[in-house]
């Protein structure tokens, strides 16, 4: 499950890439396909939010409440802010994408906070958690935590090698801008 969840972040961390890419061609006057910016986002809102990140909060609670460690809500209180930031975000998207004028200004901050607050929680669950899951956590543990988050696992829409036409023209640009 650890692997999973690592895993995962390896795939975010290429998606936001290349969100840092657009925006940063953005700032520069350039333009930039608001369609594929709205698809990196939308798989954050369809498989980090309604599956890794619950696995995620399912292993911390599960960690929290059979191994000693200071409670916090911190893990809980990032998943609701970045939801909140991606449902914002989102919507500025979908708006530039009916013809809505949107401050470009606005979208590149926006964008930018979006980017950094999504790999500020990353490294604090690489540097933080995910060390001490996998410090005390043995086996029987995962099995348990396996069976708690059975529900909530997905196959990756994205980063897998089915032939489902989902996110088909974010899986051709990320095959030629980042080669596996």
């Amino acid at each position: 499950m650890l692997k999973r969840l690592m895993n995962d972040h390896k795939h975010i961390a290429i998606l936001l890439n290349i969100l840092a890419k657009k925006n940063h061609k953005l700032s520069q006057g350039e333009s930039v396909n608001f369609a594929l910016i709205r698809d990196v986002v939308e798989y954050m809102q369809v498989y980090a939010e309604h599956s890794h990140h619950p696995v995620e909060d399912i292993t911390f609670d599960y960690f929290i409440k059979h191994f000693p460690s200071p409670s916090t809500t911190r893990l809980h209180d990032e998943h609701s802010s970045l939801a909140e930031s991606s449902g914002a975000l989102m919507y500025s998207l979908n708006l530039i994408l009916s013809d809505v004028v949107i401050s470009r200004e606005k979208l590149v901050s926006d964008l930018k906070a979006y980017v950094e607050i999504q790999m500020a929680h990353m490294q604090y669950e690489e540097k933080e958690l995910f060390p001490l899951f996998a410090k005390h956590m043995q086996g029987s543990d995962w099995d348990k935590i396996w069976q708690q988050c059975e529900q909530r696992l997905v196959d990756d829409p994205l980063f897998n090698d089915s032939d489902d036409n989902i996110f088909e023209e974010l899986k051709e640009h990320i095959a030629e801008v980042e080669p596996q």
